[in-house]
């Protein structure tokens, strides 16, 4: 756009001829509907702010782009291959980081900018009043914001905003990970023998492993631990 900042017509004599500027180039239409604009045919001759909100603007405007092309592929349905949903998450969080970056790039160029018109105008309204004591009024020409600057201001909110919120849903995306608990079960002895009142486990791997707890309602000794299966190894 190149209505970054327009004439102000306020004490302007002049109406036939309205002025305008943008980052790249000014223009100048009349009343008769007849607009020419002529391009800034230099770099070096340019103020060093200006060049500064030129590059802020190039670089979130590719950063923008850059981050769209990410978002679109961290979207579910769109598998490349053996792709995960962490590595979904991964995406969707990079490109909110992207667009947070774009957007904080268009504020900061905005902001210079306004920065700059403001300047320029208090400067130009005090040359206007300077001669002879403030009796005689100087025409000069004093930009005012113009359009451009609004829809920077609302485009990087609105570009900051989404990154936020893609950084926040990339938690979503993210597989929850499941801590299970881990139970170890024992293979029991060879030889079991079971008892009414009570039973021993024993294995066959020596006598280091006799003993055992035995559970038993009475007095037995291990002795009459029976060897032999009975109706009670199918319990």
């Amino acid at each position: 756009m190149d209505t970054w900042s327009t004439q102000d017509l306020y004490d302007n004599p002049v109406t036939s001829v309205f002025q305008y500027e943008g980052l790249w180039r000014s223009c100048v239409r009349q009343s008769s509907g007849f607009t020419e604009c002529r391009p800034y045919f230099t770099i070096l001759g340019l103020p060093a702010m200006l060049q500064a909100v030129r590059a802020l603007m190039v670089v979130g405007i590719v950063l923008g782009a850059f981050g769209i092309l990410v978002s679109i592929f961290a979207l579910k349905c769109i598998r490349i291959g053996s792709m995960e949903d962490s590595a979904k998450a991964n995406m969707t969080l990079t490109s909110g980081v992207i667009f947070i970056i774009s957007g904080l790039c268009a504020i900061v160029g905005v902001s210079v900018f306004a920065n700059m018109l403001v300047t320029n105008f208090w400067m130009s309204t005090a040359n206007m009043y300077s001669g002879m004591g403030g009796m005689v009024q100087t025409v000069q020409t004093r930009y005012t914001f113009g359009a451009a600057l609004f829809v920077g201001w609302v485009a990087g909110g609105l570009t900051l905003i989404g990154g936020v919120m893609m950084c926040i849903a990339c938690r979503g995306l993210a597989p929850n990970e499941t801590n299970y608990k881990a139970v170890s079960y024992h293979a029991s002895g060879h030889n079991v023998a079971y008892k009414p009142g009570g039973f021993k486990a024993s294995t066959a791997f020596g006598s280091n492993t006799r003993n055992k707890k035995i559970y038993d309602g009475g007095a037995h000794g291990e002795d009459e631990v029976q060897s032999h299966p009975s109706k009670y190894d199918y319990v």
